[in-house]
């Protein structure tokens, strides 16, 4: 368990397969230059489902107040709502309660 307040945002797009690369293009448009310059935005990572049709975020920000932070800057939102345009998506807001690493 961790007792840090860090907080992980994963949200999952589902998406056509012709638009999963468009997908992926905005998100990190959004993300590179705008988003990681956040307060409190720790890390984040892309991920493409192998069938074309998901798309998964995930995101490790400081505290739950960061994250609220960014989101109620306007900058990010034109590519929320062009995302949405063509695809949905699930968002979850998680604390890390265990990590894994190799044995050694």
């Amino acid at each position: 368990m961790t007792d840090d307040q860090s907080i992980v945002m994963i949200n999952v797009f589902t998406v056509s397969p012709g638009d999963q690369d468009r997908l992926v293009d905005l998100l990190t448009s959004a993300t590179s230059g705008v988003v990681d310059q956040a307060p409190g935005f720790i890390s984040a990572a892309l991920h493409k489902s192998v069938d074309g049709t998901k798309v998964a975020m995930y995101a490790r920000w400081r505290s739950a107040a960061d994250y609220e932070a960014m989101r109620a800057d306007p900058r990010p939102l034109p590519y929320l709502k062009e995302a949405l345009g063509f695809s949905t998506f699930e968002p979850g807001m998680y604390r890390v309660e265990r990590a894994f690493s190799p044995s050694v």
